[in-house]
């Protein structure tokens, strides 16, 4: 367990290997080889293997937000944000490398199997990441710079929120492994108004 100065709530990490605090403060974490979260659509083959650093936000709104940078080595290499219930019930915002080799924005929702939205690409492997809840929805937002915001999507679980932790997760889907740093982490209990004015 884990207490940093910018979260009012404890990590857990999944694996003490994997995650450690640095200087900033910043989290650091190494990605095991082929290490995913997601439920396949198709046949719902099933890899929830990621590490994740994780706890408990408490009840009501909230806005979290991290800056994510990517070591890139292989297709899918991701550090992110994570809403977490089960290994069917999650949902996860992440900078990843595409298919073609660039940095996305990618956004995966599971209620049972998950499903896969690519949003953009970024101008490098450093991006700002935030998940806000507004009663029982959620929005997921993209920033170049930690001020204006992108909105990705909005959301509502299968689970109730109540239920849910919250946190970072690290992934090496097809690679050898994959290092993400997360630094200028922030959490407030402002309620976002609007989901789509940048604010």
């Amino acid at each position: 367990m884990t207490v940093l100065p910018d979260l009012p709530f404890a990590l857990n990490e999944s694996s003490e290997e994997v995650w450690s605090v640095i200087d900033g403060p910043a989290i650091h974490a190494s990605a095991p080889p082929r290490t995913d979260l997601f439920v396949s659509p198709g046949d719902s083959t099933r890899r929830v293997n990621a590490p994740t650093f994780i706890g408990d936000p408490g009840p009501g709104d909230f806005q979290f937000s991290a800056r994510v940078s990517v070591g890139f080595a292989s297709k899918f290499d991701a550090g992110g944000l994570l809403l977490w219930h089960s290994e069917t019930s999650f949902a996860k915002l992440c900078l990843e490398y595409s298919h073609a080799g660039q940095p996305m924005i990618v956004s995966v929702v599971t209620r049972g199997v998950s499903d896969d939205a690519n949003s953009f690409t970024v101008a490098d492997s450093r991006t700002w990441l935030r998940i806000s809840r507004i009663d029982s929805s959620y929005a997921f937002h993209s920033s170049n710079d930690g001020q204006w915001w992108e909105l990705i999507r909005v959301f509502a679980m299968d689970s109730t929120p109540a239920t849910h932790s919250l946190g970072l997760l690290a992934q090496s889907p097809t690679g050898e492994g994959c290092d993400v740093t997360f630094d200028k982490l922030a959490f407030t209990r402002t309620r976002l108004l609007d989901r789509r004015d940048g604010s």
